[in-house]
């Protein structure tokens, strides 16, 4: 609670509020703002925090609690309100205001105020008279439009002083740009400088959106050169035209009627909340731009959105007299309309502002993810958890698979999965002992008793998901194994069948079929062929050791043991057969070498 004196301060500067529009400050003991807020009615407004006991939000209790000032401006209107708060707020930071996460520096284009104007990219912005437009939030864009108006018109790069004097004077000569045709050489007086001055009026005109005019006016002198039959000429000018008709085409996506408006929608997803920004001039979008909105006081969706508009409409110098929101909100904003569509052009280019927040949104969690893998993991896993309708996050997974050949050699393998990384230390393979021939669902059954009924034994952690490859078949065989051992209902279990990678669960005939591209799903089947690679592995292994000790058993004078260590360290005949004889000989002896080799090479 505040102290005694803090009380008796703030209600007299409460008696004394007015009744009019205005913004109020909130300092802790520290003098620090803390809180920057808005209002029509100032004394209603900021006497609401003080008598409430705000018993439903948290974080308000605790803002009111640490409040030792209050001061307060009184404005003109609510509009005026809004924009203090928001340069307020971007004065001091306050902790519990809303914060748009967005420190960038973005470029301009300038052109420069003097004669001959230059024109360049820009991140500082001097009060030299010179023309900002911008600013643009790529820096791609920038130099894509800088290398289009370029391509178009011939303008000077350099720094020279080139007033008239100067140039009568004769003071300067012409460079390597107006040699290489980028430049008419305004410096010597081969262009005038009114008609430099017609391009930079075509530039600004592009540079605002406006490339219908340019193109009309292209066109007129095309024709008008044509007529002449100055067609070297009239060419240049169609050769422009199409730059601009292209650079057009890229970028209009409604009805070029629509012209000068703002389009903001809002997203909220994983408790994270983005505002887009689309600029549009001329069924042209000239501008995007997506921002992350820190809420601090369980501010409602309204209330962020508007912040963000005027925050954005103030850094990138926006009049826009119509604003295409996705809800109504009060407007405050001077002179501006807002617009919530339903259907037409609006809508789409609302959807599609929509869709640029859920992309930021996307891109976001990837960078973050490529930062820390452990949130990557830790996602899909959840996702397999909605998917599977599992009671607890799978963090522990085993997957079992069976191995033969005709029913020679049967092995089984236990892969096993820790926060959805393999975990190879713990990975078993199985020699089947009870079961003759190739039969999966008895091997199955086998191994699944075995591994459990040791890992109960041993009081061991149990897995969160079993995974079965194969389908109802082998689930039911596994299943019987779990039952046996009281396990069955305590541990999750599926079976994935190959042909068409359906999901089977127990004691139900009917499958679940994950979408192809869900990371669900090709989490499991990463699981299953690991495990499938596993087993195969090893019982290549063990019908290579097979044929080694099939083919050496006969003859006379090695013995089982000299098969084993031949076999540990070479698997198989033809590496034994690749072998040098004074290793041989190191390793088994000179006679049992002789032996070995006679009978190998026959």
């Amino acid at each position: 609670m505040m102290p005694n004196a803090a009380q008796a301060k703030i209600a007299t500067i409460l008696q004394n509020l007015t009744d009019t529009a205005g913004v109020y400050l909130f300092s802790n003991v520290a003098d620090e703002v803390i809180y920057v807020g808005k209002a029509k009615n100032l004394k209603r407004r900021v006497t609401s925090y003080f008598q409430k006991s705000h018993q439903d939000n948290a974080k308000v209790r605790l803002m009111v609690s640490k409040v030792c000032d209050v001061r307060f401006v009184v404005v003109e209107s609510e509009s005026d309100a809004l924009l203090l708060e928001n340069n307020l707020i971007k004065k001091y930071l306050p902790r519990y205001n809303i914060l748009l996460k967005d420190d960038k520096t973005f470029p301009w284009i300038c052109i420069s105020n003097e004669p001959f104007p230059k024109i360049y990219s820009t991140r500082n912005i001097k009060k030299d008279g010179s023309l900002y437009f911008g600013p643009y939030t790529s820096a791609v864009m920038v130099r894509t439009l800088l290398d289009m108006i370029r391509q178009i018109y011939q303008l000077r790069t350099c720094h020279l002083a080139l007033s008239a004097a100067n140039i009568e004077a004769k003071k300067f000569k012409v460079c390597l740009e107006f040699h290489m045709g980028n430049c008419l050489a305004p410096c010597v007086g081969n262009q005038t400088e009114d008609k430099y001055d017609l391009n930079i009026s075509q530039i600004k005109d592009i540079l605002k959106g406006n490339l219908f005019k340019v193109i009309v006016y292209l066109k007129d002198t095309m024709r008008v050169l044509a007529d002449e039959y100055k067609f070297e000429e009239a060419e240049l000018m169609r050769q422009k035209i199409q730059i601009l008709e292209k650079f057009q085409s890229k970028s209009t996506i409604v009805n070029p009627s629509i012209n000068n408006i703002d389009v903001f929608s809002i997203v909220n997803e994983q408790n994270t909340t983005v505002v887009n920004f689309l600029k549009v001039m001329n069924g042209s979008i000239i501008q995007s731009h997506t921002v992350e909105v820190q809420r601090k006081l369980d501010e409602d969706m309204p209330e962020m959105l508007e912040f963000a508009i005027m925050d954005i409409r103030d850094r990138f110098q926006s009049t826009s007299l119509e604003i295409v929101v996705p809800f109504s909100i009060e407007s405050v904003f001077s002179g501006a309309i807002f617009t919530v569509p339903k259907i037409g052009d609006k809508k789409k280019l609302l959807e599609l502002s929509e869709r640029n927040a859920k992309y930021f949104l996307v891109e976001r969690s990837k960078n973050a993810e490529k930062a820390n893998p452990e949130l990557r993991y830790e996602r899909v896993l959840t996702q397999l958890q909605r998917d599977l309708h599992l009671l607890e996050l799978p963090n522990y997974i085993e997957c079992f698979d069976n191995s033969n050949i005709q029913g020679t050699n049967p092995v089984s393998s236990c892969v096993i999965f820790k926060s959805g990384r393999p975990s190879k230390a713990d990975y078993r393979h199985f020699n089947i002992k009870t079961v003759q021939g190739a039969n999966d669902f008895a091997s199955m059954e086998e191994v699944v008793y075995r591994r459990y009924k040791r890992l109960v034994d041993e009081n061991s952690p149990l897995p969160q998901l079993i995974i079965v490859d194969g389908g109802k078949g082998q689930l039911s065989s596994a299943v019987e194994s779990l039952d046996k051992l009281g396990l069955f209902g305590k541990i999750p279990i599926i079976g994935i069948a190959k042909r068409l990678e359906e999901i089977y669960f127990p004691n139900d005939s009917v499958p679940i079929y994950l979408d192809k591209k869900s990371e669900s799903l090709k989490l499991i089947q990463q699981i299953r062929d690991e495990a499938h690679r596993f087993g195969i592995t090893f019982h290549r292994n063990k019908r290579s050791q097979s044929m080694i000790s099939s083919k050496m058993e006969a003859i006379p004078g090695i013995g089982p043991k000299t098969i084993e260590l031949l076999y540990n360290k070479y698997s198989t005949i033809t590496n034994i057969l690749n072998v040098p004889v004074d290793e041989f000989v190191e390793l088994i002896g000179k006679k049992k070498t002789e032996i070995l080799l006679e009978h190998l090479q026959k």
